[in-house]
């Protein structure tokens, strides 16, 4: 047998960084020694949304799901003795990307390296943080005009840099049908686009090079045909646009480049084992069809629903995909879905019934116009419900969690509070204190960096403007500025942004027909609110600190209004003192607290002293989110009543457990009503 020629595996990264930039650093060696090809860099919440690490909304979040860069002297520690010119980086920053940027080609051009040469990604994508993962920090037209000029910026100094990756990831992981994350992805690059073709900055003739660049970021779900399928169609569309909207003539510039990070909102608490085979399945959507395969592939840990995952668990993710291209003989041969009528018929139904989403987004006015209106939001909160309503009707089955859930003792997870990495709590303290080192010393020796005020002024200046804000952005990287500093100075010329929730606007996704679960926590929640002489019993939900991820506190909150409640949610990002103050002002009857980040150890306490203090024993509160079983039981002896986390996936049983919570915090007897 002739030996065939093997297709060059994608890039394999994982994506990882945490508590100090030495820390990751030293992580990212290693996974480049173990055969990674690729890095992919995760910051902390507050670099994503540009804070300092001693800001008060940081509290609790410095270093949890990524690693906090402040300054060029955290960029320089991250990349230390890794030559930038000959790796390939991807950078998840968007709302801060250019400023991420510049601090990164700084650092590349202190090790010598030529920035014609540097290859990588910047997700860069505003608009999927308007609707699903909440690290937005300016309005919508100012946050076009980030992303275009850093487009503009990387065209003519940066050829070989990925300026931009149109991310529908998390648009699936807030609900999105393949139609919808086809639709909503394909209108954000058009926006963009448009923006940089109506700016000027780059020539007609250049406009191929700016298609060239635009790489897309997808989220590959468990049902293999149409996650497949959804890729296939995917590249057709975005072929189309390009060549009719924008007359991009080179087949090249016009070809879909995609990286995929594997699904993570299917993966279960419960069970955590069978997480291996899904993540399996999800890799071979991306990789097994030659013609629509995935430039890059990172996929989750197994253990990811749990916490954090080691540096092991990262090692078994990569060590997947190097068995599947390098023992497998997949890249030896050509696409082995082509001609299959199946597939095809599949992908017709997605490309038309994208096209059809897309011309409704336009006739709209566009993607910013439709984050604007709330369009977007409302529609992926409703899918979204659709599907947790399935999945409780047992329509939908996860293994597991509603289907055969018995199961042997599991030793992965024998020992929990091993199982996962957790985070030095004294590494927040660490970091702040280099952080006001680094601000006392950074004009002194050895850095001897010009004072950044004049640099902010001049930022400050060009954003009131019109001119490219990247060689202002690289001065204040240059000065020594910090991300806060940086975020801070345009905050003023900018403003910021409170995204739409999305939750009034829902439609009801459970019925709630006499005799149904829903009816009967409806009767408690009546009789409940006439016991406590009311006429309806009012519900908070809150998220606390900088976790964006609201979609679980969105469904609570939908399924709370559907059962009667009165719901106060005011959306993401506030201080346990805002928590507090709104639900005194509202007097509500109980507090809902998501944290999904790793920082419910710090703010759920404080919002119960908080309410201790103000008087308010008798407000019950409730937690969720990725909460370890040892922080639970701090949390539950700390005084919250209920703790939930992934696993509990029946939310009108939850909703039934917070009434119970109620009664109890008001001495009412409970309730004979079933639920």
């Amino acid at each position: 047998m002739t030996e065939r020629q093997k297709d060059r595996p994608w890039l394999m990264r994982t994506y990882a960084g945490h508590s100090t930039a030495e820390a990751s650093n030293e992580l990212y060696r290693r996974n480049l020694a173990k055969g990674q090809t690729g890095l992919s860099v995760a910051f902390d919440l507050p670099t994503q949304t540009g804070y300092d690490s001693d800001h008060i909304l940081a509290r609790g979040e410095v270093g949890r799901v990524g690693v906090p860069i402040a300054h060029v002297g955290d960029m320089r520690r991250l990349f230390q003795d890794i030559p930038l010119e000959q790796m390939n980086t991807s950078m998840t920053i968007n709302a801060t990307a250019m400023w991420l940027l510049a601090l990164y080609q700084v650092v590349a051009e202190e090790q010598g390296a030529d920035i014609t040469q540097l290859q990588g990604t910047t997700q860069n994508d505003i608009v999927k943080e308007y609707l699903s993962r909440g690290t937005h920090v300016f309005p919508p037209a100012p946050s076009l005009r980030l992303t275009t000029d850093m487009i503009a910026y990387t065209v003519s100094h940066m050829p070989k840099w990925n300026p931009i990756n149109i991310c529908s990831y998390h648009l699936q992981e807030a609900g999105a049908t393949p139609v919808q994350e086809i639709a909503y992805a394909m209108s954000t690059a058009i926006a963009v686009l448009d923006a940089v073709r109506d700016s000027g900055q780059v020539p007609q003739e250049r406009m191929g090079d700016v298609v060239g660049r635009i790489s897309f970021f997808v989220n590959a779900g468990v049902r293999f045909i149409e996650e497949m399928c959804k890729m296939r169609a995917f590249g057709r569309i975005w072929d189309r646009i390009t060549r009719e909207r924008y007359g991009i003539e080179n087949p090249k510039h016009r070809r879909f480049r995609y990286g995929v990070q594997v699904n993570s909102l299917g993966l279960t608490e419960a069970q955590p084992e069978n997480n291996v085979q899904r993540i399996v399945l999800e890799m071979l959507a991306v990789t097994l069809s030659k013609d629509a395969r995935a430039r890059a592939v990172q996929l989750p840990a197994w253990n990811e629903a749990l916490g954090l995952p080691r540096p092991w668990d990262q090692q078994w993710s990569l060590r997947i995909q190097q068995v599947l291209a390098y023992e497998s003989d997949l890249l030896e041969y050509g696409d082995i879905f082509e001609g299959s009528k199946v597939i095809e018929a599949k992908v017709d139904e997605l490309v038309e019934a994208a096209f059809a989403e897309i011309d409704r987004i336009q006739e709209m006015g566009g993607a910013m116009a439709a984050v604007e209106s709330g369009y977007l939001k409302s529609q992926l909160v409703a899918s979204h419900a659709e599907r947790r309503g399935r999945i409780e009707s047992g329509q939908e089955k996860i293994i597991g969690v509603n289907a055969f859930e018995g199961t042997e003792p599991n030793p992965l997870t024998a020992d929990l509070d091993t199982a996962i990495q957790t985070v030095d709590p004294e590494v927040e303290a660490r970091v702040i204190a280099a952080l006001q080192q680094w601000r006392d010393s950074r004009y002194q020796p050895p850095f001897n960096h010009p004072r950044p005020c004049k640099a902010l002024e001049r930022l400050k200046e060009a954003a009131r403007g019109t001119e490219n804000l990247m060689e202002a952005t690289l001065e204040c990287a240059r000065a020594g500025a910090t991300t806060g500093e940086w975020a801070g100075a345009l905050r003023e010329v900018f403003g910021e942004f409170r995204a739409p929730t999305g939750v009034s606007s829902a439609p009801v996704a459970v019925p709630a027909e006499e005799g149904s679960t829903l009816a009967l926590v409806r009767r408690k929640v009546d009789l409940t609110a006439k016991d406590l002489g009311v006429g309806k019993l009012r519900f908070l939900v809150g998220k606390p600190g900088l976790d964006g991820h609201s979609n679980g506190a969105e469904q609570i909150a939908v399924r709370a209004r559907d059962a009667g409640f009165e719901v106060v949610y005011q959306g993401i990002r506030l201080t346990p003192e805002q928590i507090v103050d709104a639900a005194l002002a509202e007097d509500v009857h109980a507090v809902g607290l998501s944290i999904l980040s790793g920082s419910h150890a710090q703010l759920v306490p404080d919002v119960l002293e908080r309410l201790r203090v103000a008087g308010a024993t008798d407000i019950p509160v409730i937690a969720g989110g990725i909460i370890p079983n040892g922080d639970a039981e701090q949390l539950r002896a700390a005084g919250v009543a209920a703790v939930f986390t992934p696993k509990d996936f029946d939310i009108t049983g939850i909703i039934g457990r917070i009434v119970d919570e109620i009664r109890k915090a008001n001495k009412l007897d409970p309730l004979e009503v079933s639920a």
